[in-house]
Parts: structure tokens; C-alpha cells; sequence
């Protein structure tokens, strides 16, 4: 196909999805590919020897939660033993924040794509600090990821039966207009999750304790509908990929020493180059020495359109990951000139509605020398730390040269 009709599809692909939040499940249960002794991790492919640290220590904890393992020594052996695969969420139609580990025993979140029939999946936010998609594999946070199966799961999956299906991108429209960029901030997206399932929550046959434990620790999780809001991400690009002679990116990923992109009409091959180390705001007694570099599955936000580029429309953005307002508005603004669309659906009020920079260009990319800009946490590069702070980040230019050379090797680029 001629790449600028096949762009067109990919971009329409990108803006006509209609993605709902319909069910949750165990990942063993609903993910496809999903095995016992399977870890699924973020960005693209990496062995247990080449992970960093923080990927590892999400990696120890998640093999003691699934009772694998008794402490961090067996869980190395183990991991190390080669009894345990390891492949991307993405490989698997799914996406997970920082570390990115999802294990069979986790519950995890159903998206569909009901205007292209396809389907995505993410597990559940444990909130900031010491959790395990930062690296942290202590008790507090085991306990927690047992709570999270055995109590928090069973009554959302209720409530999201209960609902019908809840409209998640009509959910990040509107979060768009009240100063979410829906990946760093995501209080408007929560707050309004929060009141929709609490109708529902209400109604679910379970002990009312129960029931109140979970509203609480959504309320005061304000980055709860991130990984959600993943999944709708992913349930679009998913969409858009597969397009014979496309040059948009569906697909940017990190495992925290390489980042990774995949491209419409290239099939699943990844482009990958070294990824790069975020700066930004820190935690007391942390510094920029302890970040470890770019890490997660979340920038399938700004693949989409939102996340970094519509920092324009989220103002109090730069408090979490530093920076001025006005960097946050040119960052957008440089971001139109590597996209195909202006999005029609997600909307900046503060440039006079325009609509988000939508659908990265390999050729505008090289074109104009930019890449893209990311908004991203930051992990501690030692496994068991968690997080230390939030910042600012780029994708390598090398990925995009590499996707740029692999058409011209296959003949692609027509």
C-alpha cells in the first residue's frame, strides 16, 4: 500500500477506537499466551542476566508472591535457573507500568477495542513508592499484592460486571479537559473512575468492610487509572499496527536498558537502542545518581497521543516531574511536527482546544531530527529500592534510524 494511504488508516485507526473497560480476570486466566512459569516484563525483549535492577527486583517479588520462591536468594536461583520464560507484556497484547512484571496469579484488567475487535490487558496500580513495578519486593509489598488478588480483585471485577462496560476513552477525553495528561497525572481520570464504580460498588455482594477498603484505596491512589488508561492505549495502537507501508509508530517501550519501537508496517520487529536516563524531581535523599534509565511500558501513552504530548493541557504536570509550564507547552508544540494528526478526540484547552499531536512519523522523525518526549517516574537502579522521583526523558534517535534502514533493506520504503 502507498504509505500515505496507509498512514491515513493507521491514523484513522488511532482516532476511531472505541475502547471500554469491560472485565478483570487472573492474567492465567485471560491473558493470551499466559503459563504458570511465564514472567511477563516491560518494553521490548530481555534475558534475566541483561535486566536491570529494578526489573529484577520486580522479578524476586513477583516469584515469592506466586510462592515460587521463599526470599530474594531462591528467587535469583530460580530466575536464573532457566525453569522461568520471560517475554514483553506486548508480546501478550498487554502493557504495564515501570517494571512491568505481570505473573499468572495477578488480576488484571479487560479492555476492548469494540469499534476494531481486539483486545488489551494490564494489571492493577498498587500506588507510589515502594511498590513492585518500582523494583521493591518487601513484605509490605507482597501483603499488598496478596490483598490486591484475594479482596480488591474480586469485588472490581463485580462492579466493572455490574457497570455494562465503562467507556475508558470517553473517561480520558474529559480527564484531557480538566489538566490530566493521563500517564503523570492522573487525578481527574481517578476521581471520575472513583465515582463511577463507586455506584456499582455499592452494589456488589460482599462485605461491606470489604467493599469500603477497596473505594478507600482507590480514592487515595490518585495514579490508580494509570495502567488502565494503558491498556485503552494499547487496545488502539494494537488497532493500528499491521498496516502494510505504514511508517507510524504503534508500539514505544523501555526494559530499563534498552528502548524499544515498533512500527505499523514492520510487523513485530523491535528497533531498539540504549535508553536514556531521566531527569526531573527526586525524592528527599535521592539524586540523580540513583535513576535508573527509562523503564516501562507507559509510553504507549505519547504513542497515542497523550501522556508527554499533551503536557500543553496539564499544568501542574511540571510539579511532579519538573520543569516550567512553558517547557511543558513547547514540548507539545515540537511534537506536532513528528505526528500525522492533530487527534480529534483528545483536546487541549489551553491551545484554544487543538486537538493532541497523533500517530509518530519514523520519516517526520528523521526528518526533522526530533524525537519524541516523554513524561516518566523514576525507579532507584538498585533492585528492592522502589521509587525515587518523576522527571523528563527522550526516545534514542538510533530506534527510529534502525526502523528507517530495516524498510529500505526489506524494500518497504515506497
Amino acid at each position: 500500500m502507498d504509505r500515505k494511504l496507509a498512514n491515513e488508516e493507521a491514523l484513522k485507526r488511532l482516532q476511531d477506537s472505541e475502547v471500554y473497560l469491560v472485565g478483570a480476570g487472573k492474567a492465567i486466566d485471560v491473558v493470551p499466551g499466559m503459563k504458570k512459569n511465564l514472567i511477563l516484563h516491560a518494553g521490548p525483549p530481555v534475558t534475566w542476566e541483561k535486566m536491570c535492577g529494578p526489573m529484577q527486583g520486580a522479578v524476586i517479588g513477583a516469584l515469592i508472591y506466586e510462592g515460587m520462591a521463599k526470599d530474594e536468594e531462591s528467587a535469583r536461583k530460580l530466575a536464573a535457573s532457566g525453569e522461568i520464560e520471560f517475554e514483553p507484556n506486548h508480546h501478550h497484547q498487554s502493557v504495564c507500568p515501570m517494571a512491568g512484571v505481570m505473573s499468572a496469579s495477578m488480576p488484571v484488567f479487560i479492555m476492548e477495542n469494540k469499534k476494531y475487535g481486539n483486545f488489551s490487558y494490564t494489571n492493577m496500580n498498587e500506588g507510589l513508592g515502594k511498590c513492585l513495578r518500582f523494583g521493591a519486593f518487601g513484605d509490605s509489598v507482597i501483603e499488598r499484592l496478596h490483598w490486591m488478588e484475594d479482596e480488591m480483585y474480586p469485588v472490581l471485577k463485580e462492579a466493572i460486571e455490574l457497570s455494562g462496560g465503562i467507556d475508558w476513552k470517553a473517561l480520558v477525553i474529559q480527564a484531557l479537559q480538566m489538566g490530566d495528561d493521563c500517564h503523570n497525572r492522573n487525578r481527574a481520570a481517578t476521581a471520575m473512575f472513583a465515582k463511577i464504580i463507586g455506584q456499582y460498588l455499592s452494589k456488589v455482594n460482599a462485605d461491606k468492610e470489604k467493599i469500603s477498603k477497596v473505594f478507600e484505596f482507590i480514592n487515595g491512589n490518585e495514579h490508580f487509572t494509570i495502567n488502565i488508561t494503558m491498556a485503552m492505549c494499547k487496545a488502539i495502537t494494537d488497532a493500528a499496527h499491521n498496516i502494510p507501508g505504514s511508517t507510524i509508530v504503534t508500539a514505544m517501550a523501555r526494559n530499563g536498558v534498552e528502548f524499544g519501537i515498533r512500527v505499523s508496517g514492520l510487523g513485530d520487529e523491535w528497533f531498539t537502542a540504549p535508553a536514556n536516563t531521566p531527569k526531573g524531581l527526586f525524592f528527599p535523599g535521592f539524586t540523580q545518581e540513583d535513576a535508573n534509565p527509562d523503564i516501562g511500558d507507559s509510553t504507549i501513552t505519547e504513542t497515542t497521543g497523550i501522556g508527554g504530548f499533551a503536557m500543553a493541557g496539564a499544568p501542574a504536570i511540571v510539579a511532579f516531574v519538573g520543569g516550567t509550564y512553558k517547557d511543558a507547552v513547547n514540548f507539545t508544540l515540537e511534537m506536532y511536527e513528528i505526528t500525522g494528526a492533530e487527534n480529534k478526540n483528545f483536546k487541549i484547552p489551553t491551545l484554544d482546544f487543538r486537538g493532541t499531536p497523533t500517530g509518530i512519523d519514523v520519516v517526520k522523525v528523521l526528518e526533522t531530527g526530533l524525537v519524541p518526549r516523554i513524561n516518566t517516574g523514576m525507579a532507584h537502579k538498585e533492585p528492592g529500592v522502589g521509587q525515587v522521583g518523576a522527571g523528563l526523558v527522550t526516545a534514542p534517535m538510533e530506534c527510529f534510524k534502525k526502523a528507517a534502514r530495516y524498510m529500505v533493506e526489506k524494500g518497504l520504503n515506497k
